[in-house]
């Protein structure tokens, strides 16, 4: 899933892709005071980012624990920037797992973009070769979203510049 929304996210030149993989992460299962180099590691890669794109699956109508993991070990890092997301799972598409995330990003004064990118009973959109059958409705939500993902980005990004978030 990853793989094929950041080859459709590649292809709009005004976005620069840092993908975190969490499975390569390697965070810590607990939040520790002193973060260990893992976490400072990717925290400094959130910092530098000026709008995110979460990708996850729904597992029992929420998101799974390692993207938990990653909100609650930062924090500065994701205040005043924009977020979106991209959902995948059986009939709802994994939307119910973006509706929780959203609440825990507006706790983390992140703004949340409408705009997603659903993909419903996601195991039968794509072929052998990790391609999708049937690209266009996708990819004009990919569009859609990322268009105003990157509004949002340079907003927030000059805001920050103008007067930092808390100021």
């Amino acid at each position: 899933m990853a793989r094929w929304f950041v080859g459709r996210a590649a292809m709009n030149e005004a976005i620069d892709i840092d993908l975190i993989d969490l499975a390569e992460a390697n965070l810590p299962a607990t939040l520790k005071d002193v973060p260990p180099p893992e976490v400072e590691a990717t925290n400094s890669r959130l910092a530098d980012a000026d709008a995110f794109v979460m990708i996850t699956p729904e597992y029992n109508h929420g998101y799974p624990a390692s993207l938990k993991l990653a909100l609650d070990s930062a924090r500065d890092e994701w205040m005043a920037k924009p977020v979106s997301f991209v959902s995948y799972g059986g009939m709802a598409g994994g939307l119910r797992s973006v509706e929780q995330l959203r609440q825990v990003c507006a706790e983390l004064h992140m703004v949340s973009i409408r705009d997603c990118v659903s993909l419903h009973n996601c195991h039968g959109l794509f072929d052998e070769a990790g391609l999708l059958k049937e690209p266009s409705a996708p990819d004009a939500a990919v569009r859609t979203m990322l268009d105003r993902l990157l509004w949002w980005a340079v907003a927030l990004r000059d805001a920050r510049a103008e007067r930092p978030y808390g100021a």
